[in-house]
């Protein structure tokens, strides 16, 4: 892919603008089927030698791409050139010396042509669509890295098992400050460790949301900007930790964007996989754990049944938290000891994972931030919290959603601390994940920032925040986030 970077006075990218979402073999292909179509039209002289040389190109192009595993989006440039050469080659395979070609006649060539043109233009503009997602360079001044962890937690019986051995297994991902990688270091495997496990999470996400998975089969083709198990950032400072629950269904990979901004600004962010919830977990022995959630029909039943699901992830975050402390004090061996400031930590989550955070925090004061990434709250209990929390949110109305609104604003003017709901506008749910990347640019869907624009926004609305809230710097987090959208704050002693 083709890229153009804008950036404003201050170095950091303000704008990344796409060209074409084709590989090089998928453009020779593209104008060889073109110049064989057009070839047609051509002069006699021009025509014989145009057609072998375009056909050669789109034979030879293709057989490639064949080998290499063809993308979706050019079979329709496929199914039109085969259309064209069944019009060009039968007169090159029939000519005599002397004897005139016999060619198709003009009424039928003319609109024939202009189908299989049709059909070429599909090509790019389904790549368009729905390409291979091409991550943001992370603006701060560290490198990422990132691993996979696989913790345990010996005193929590699995619930969604019969097995009375079972215990709840979480997978955590980590992007964390990083050494600079040698000049042609392999980048990590987008929604996976491997190329095949980033195919089994691709699917199984495809599968929940009731969608055909071809047309997000470009993604686990791509590769995000961190690299896999790389030495930490020199220089032992220790660097706040931000804990991340996805969306229901979603997995530890889909803000893969958001955290790596984070991580190139100095933080440590640990992203979960929760079994039996997020689509699929690969787990370290090669089993796939798929989601066993799923809507029954009934409003009261699947509220009870989100409930129940957020109070087990809150758990788990308030798990992980505690399996990192015992990592940065050299409990397990591991190259993060000593670097993580496990007084600073935020938790944060989308859709049930924000609830889920918002819950946590709740329950656990060790957590110093929370982040709730349009989620709603899903804890029934009406115990305060200390934290100061940043709700971002898409425009929700009372149209939209009567409930949401006043529920949030409810448990915002709960905390002891400052608080802040952001609303973005033009965004949607999908704008707060990696989905904007990859995803058909439906403003329904993803929302209407663009690709580059939507993590933008949501990694620097959500850095002013923690930058005030860990890092304690003085600046009023307002300014700074009523530059994004619209700002509501709620201040201790606020609620009724």
């Amino acid at each position: 892919m083709w890229w153009r970077e804008l950036r404003a006075q201050d170095g950091r990218v303000t704008e990344l603008i796409a060209g074409p979402h084709l590989s090089p073999l998928e453009i020779l292909a593209l104008l060889s089927a073109v110049a064989l179509v057009v070839a047609r039209w051509f002069a006699p002289a021009a025509r014989r030698p145009a057609t072998i040389a375009a056909g050669t190109g789109f034979v030879l192009s293709t057989g490639v791409l064949g080998a290499l595993g063809i993308r979706w989006q050019m079979l329709p440039a496929v199914a039109g050139a085969v259309l064209a050469l069944s019009f060009a080659v039968p007169p090159l395979l029939r000519r005599r010396p002397g004897r005139p070609v016999r060619r198709a006649r003009r009424w039928l060539a003319l609109p024939a042509s202009v189908l299989c043109v049709g059909l070429i233009a599909t090509a790019p503009v389904a790549a368009w669509a729905c390409p291979v997602p091409v991550f943001p360079e992370p603006t701060g001044r560290f490198a990422v890295g990132t691993r996979v962890m696989q913790w345990t937690d010996p005193n929590r019986p699995e619930a969604v098992t019969a097995e009375p051995d079972d215990r709840r297994t979480v997978v955590v991902q980590l992007w964390y400050p990083a050494r600079k990688a040698p000049a042609g270091a392999q980048r990590a495997q987008y929604l996976g460790r491997t190329r095949q496990e980033a195919r089994t999470v691709s699917k199984a996400l495809a599968d929940h949301a009731g969608l055909p998975g071809f047309p997000v089969d470009g993604v686990p083709r791509a590769h995000s900007r961190a690299v896999f198990d790389t030495p930490p950032a020199d220089g032992g400072e220790r660097f706040p930790v931000v804990l991340f629950s996805p969306g229901l269904g979603g997995v530890r990979t889909q803000n893969t964007a958001w955290a790596e901004e984070l991580a190139g600004n100095g933080y440590v962010v640990a992203a979960l996989d929760h079994p039996y919830d997020s689509a699929a977990v690969v787990l370290t022995d090669g089993r796939t754990i798929r989601t066993r959630i799923a809507s029954t029909g009934d409003d009261e039943e699947d509220n009870a049944r989100a409930a129940e699901t957020t109070g087990v992830r809150a758990a788990d975050l308030s798990f992980v938290l505690t399996e990192l402390s015992r990592l940065d004090r050299g409990e397990t061996e591991d190259p993060l000891t000593g670097r993580l400031d496990i007084d600073r930590v935020a938790v944060t989550g989308h859709s049930l994972g924000g609830g889920a955070a918002l819950q946590a925090a709740g329950q656990d004061g060790r957590f110093a931030a929370v982040i709730d990434l349009d989620g709603y709250p899903r804890d029934s209990s009406t115990r305060p919290f200390h934290q100061p929390v940043l709700a971002l949110t898409q425009a929700i109305g009372p149209e939209t959603d009567p409930r949401y609104i006043p529920r949030l604003t409810e448990v915002l003017e709960r905390s002891s601390a400052t608080s802040y709901r952001l609303t973005i506008p033009g965004a949607a749910h999908l704008t707060f994940t990696d989905g904007p990347l990859y995803l058909p640019p439906v403003p329904a869907l993803v929302g209407s920032l663009g690709r580059t624009g939507s993590p933008h926004v949501v990694a620097a609305a959500t850095l002013a925040f923690l930058d005030t809230t860990l890092r304690h710097k003085t600046v009023d987090p307002s300014g700074a986030l009523s530059a994004y959208g619209d700002l509501s704050v709620h201040r201790p002693g606020d609620g009724p």
